[in-house]
């Protein structure tokens, strides 16, 4: 997200839009948690980027992400890679979001900032974890009069997660 063209907004955006962004947001963190990642792609518009970022790429002025998708399709063979040849630990995802804010609008699309943490519960043993913290800065459009998903850049406090990284956040 550009952080300057968010902070210079002045813009009055209406409440059933903002309700509308974050339903948005909370069912896509529903899906993640259900394990329905075939729906997942269905959040995001034909052109999209996802990313994962760690912070501290970010500080050292490295915009460079440890999971990069620049399509919808990109999305679709992530997902089809995790159910058919992906290894990795059986878990459940529990996301939390909060502090979601519409920073603006702009030429349609309205810029949104939230905070997220991801609690991670292994199958085999049992044990629950703080899998993640960080923030979502997404790109929201609306297309047929639906929210999606232009750009969501995940952005990690820590490059370290305890597990291999392999469902999305």
């Amino acid at each position: 997200m550009n952080n300057s063209l968010a902070s210079n907004s002045s813009r009055t955006i209406a409440q059933e839009v903002v309700r509308e962004i974050t339903d948005l947001l909370y069912d896509y963190v529903l899906c993640l948690d259900d394990d329905r990642l075939e729906e997942w792609p269905d959040f995001f518009i034909e052109d999209c980027i996802y990313k994962i970022v760690p912070r501290e790429n970010l500080r050292l002025k490295a915009d460079l992400p440890i999971w990069f998708c620049e399509n919808k399709n990109m999305l679709r063979d992530r997902v089809l890679a995790l159910r058919t040849c992906s290894v990795y630990n059986l878990h459940y995802d529990r996301h939390l979001i909060s502090n979601i804010r519409v920073k603006c609008q702009d030429d349609g699309r309205f810029y949104v900032h939230s905070n997220y943490a991801v609690f991670q519960t292994d199958l085999i043993e049992g044990k629950t974890i703080l899998f993640c913290t960080g923030k979502y800065e997404d790109e929201v459009v609306f297309v047929a009069g639906q929210p999606k998903f232009k750009v969501k850049r995940v952005i990690l406090d820590t490059y370290s997660v305890p597990n291999l990284l392999a469902t999305p956040v």
